[in-house]
């Protein structure tokens, strides 16, 4: 199997990607950690028994805005790395099977599970791979320090993950962020934290002369962002029926359905975002959770949908502050979205910060980044 720096060096060569020193460094580092595993796996039976146990490889976090190449790095790594053991995750829903298995291990066993969890995950994983950790769930946070603790000192698990964000920066502001300060320090301890932040965006390259906001509705708006999506996610277009769909945590037990969702990529429909009961914290939690977000069939409102504009006017909030990129396929342009009625006035902020997230200069702030 062709090594990690060599793939990477060869679609470079092919101009399939372009040179970028920073690309070039993570792929080296990845290169390195590629053969101490394998190094780890060779020999046979005898020599695996007999040959003196060498520490545990150190994990890669890799952060930076998007479009740097994080996901892109990540699956080359992932895709040549020559052992069986090796396990890539969507971390939101890798944190919901841990609290499955936690609910599972509690009906038998007292005490606290998360040492036998963490060997469960353990039993056939020696390297755990995550693109774009985000933590936005407070169980999730209060959790993670033991768990990964266990994953990477006890089970001797390395741990490859991308995120956004610098450690530090991980639930930032969140509920109770000191149950998860010890992650950060594990993070840090454990593993080589590599910035990839760049000044290229190369999924801005990628999408090309996409417009972010396509109206009106139809099968060339549909199709537009349907384009951005792919662009956005290297997703073939050809596989369009098998994007994988996720359930978001909202806290509280409670969650929305997310028909596509994939590297940071959202698609929502305005009718389950807006049409339905919900507050600004659900709209923070998607904003958090994804990098861009898509939002179809938006109608032009009226007074009979007061309520629905208000929560667009929300959602908007949100993603504008988070730095979200939206792509929208609307009935009208956004100055045409609501023009009389009760809330009206107050509507002309939103439609200026529609106008804002079309252009150059918020299409390139980093996600988070108010």
């Amino acid at each position: 199997m062709t090594g990690m720096l060599a793939r990477y060096e060869r679609l470079v060569s092919a101009g399939e990607l372009q040179a970028d020193p920073d690309q070039r460094r993570a792929a080296q580092r990845l290169d390195r950690l590629q053969k101490d595993l394998e190094a780890d796996s060779s020999g046979g039976l005898l020599a695996q028994l007999f040959k003196p146990k060498k520490a545990r490889p150190e994990g890669v976090y890799m952060w930076g805005g998007v479009g740097r190449g994080k996901s892109m790095l990540m699956d080359l790594f992932v895709e040549t790395l020559g052992i069986a053991e090796k396990r890539r995750a969507h971390f939101h829903e890798f944190m919901l099977e841990v609290d499955r298995r936690m609910r599972e291990r509690r009906t038998s066993d007292p005490g606290d599970p998360t040492g036998k969890v963490a060997r469960d995950i353990a039993a056939d994983v020696r390297c755990l791979a995550f693109d774009e950790m985000v933590v936005n769930n407070t169980a999730d946070a209060a959790i993670m320090a033991r768990l990964f603790t266990a994953l990477i000192r006890d089970e001797g698990v390395t741990v490859v993950t991308t995120s956004n964000r610098p450690p530090r920066d991980l639930y930032k502001d969140g509920l109770n962020r000191s149950l998860f300060l010890p992650f950060i320090d594990l993070v840090e301890a454990e593993m080589d934290v590599l910035p990839l932040n760049g000044p290229t965006d190369y999924r801005l390259d990628r999408l090309g002369d996409i417009a972010t906001w396509h109206a009106p509705l139809g099968e060339e708006a549909t199709a537009q962002v349907r384009e951005a999506f792919f662009r956005l996610t290297d997703y073939a277009p050809e596989d369009a029926e098998h994007v994988p769909s996720a359930e978001l945590d909202l806290g509280g037990g409670r969650t929305i359905h997310v028909p596509k969702s994939l590297k940071g990529v959202g698609v929502f429909s305005f009718k389950r975002l807006c049409g339905e009961n919900r507050g600004a914290a659900d709209y923070l939690a998607i904003a958090h959770a994804y990098h861009t977000v898509i939002v179809v069939g938006v109608p032009a409102m009226s007074p009979d949908n007061r309520n629905e504009a208000i929560r667009f006017t929300k959602l908007i909030d949100a993603l504008y502050e988070n730095g979200v990129k939206l792509f929208v396929t609307a009935a009208a342009e956004p100055e045409d979205l609501y023009t009389a009625g009760d809330g009206a006035f107050e509507f002309e902020r939103t439609v200026s910060r529609l106008k804002e997230m079309q252009s150059a200069d918020y299409m390139a702030r980093g996600h988070g980044a108010a």
